[in-house]
């Protein structure tokens, strides 16, 4: 598990002054890029030809989250399969370890060069599983 820390700005909030809906997807992101990089350097990514791909993201908003709020979001490998695997995310309020929101992404393996979805076998479920740890 991996956790990621964002402060809450200006530009994150809503009319009714909470984050809005759509930034929570881009701190989720974040976390999920920090959590690859922790397991795996790009350059990884860069040399087995591939590209995770987000097929579909579940997330539950628990509470509003407000200006100058500091967030930490824990990410860890969930269920993999031979077609896709998925990623647990957790958005804590980091002064008060209060959750906020919770999220699994799902998502596939694309080979950059065919553009087409690879199983997750051999090396790259090895690779994946390595995630869990």
């Amino acid at each position: 598990m991996t956790k990621y820390k964002a402060r809450v700005y200006g530009y994150h909030l809503d009319l009714y002054g909470h984050v809005n809906n759509a930034r929570y997807l881009e701190f989720l992101e974040a976390a999920r890029w920090d959590f690859i990089e922790a397991h795996m350097p790009l350059s990884e990514l860069n040399r087995l030809g591939i590209a995770f791909l987000v097929v579909n993201i579940d997330i539950n908003y628990r509470r509003p989250v407000g200006l100058g709020q500091l967030l930490e979001i824990q990410t860890s490998m969930g269920y993999i399969s031979t077609k896709s695997a998925r990623v647990n995310q957790k958005i804590i309020l980091s002064d008060r370890n209060e959750q906020v929101a919770d999220a699994t992404v799902t998502f596939v393996i694309l080979d950059n060069r065919t553009k087409k979805v690879q199983p997750i076998t051999g090396e790259l479920k090895d690779m994946l599983n390595k995630f869990k740890m």
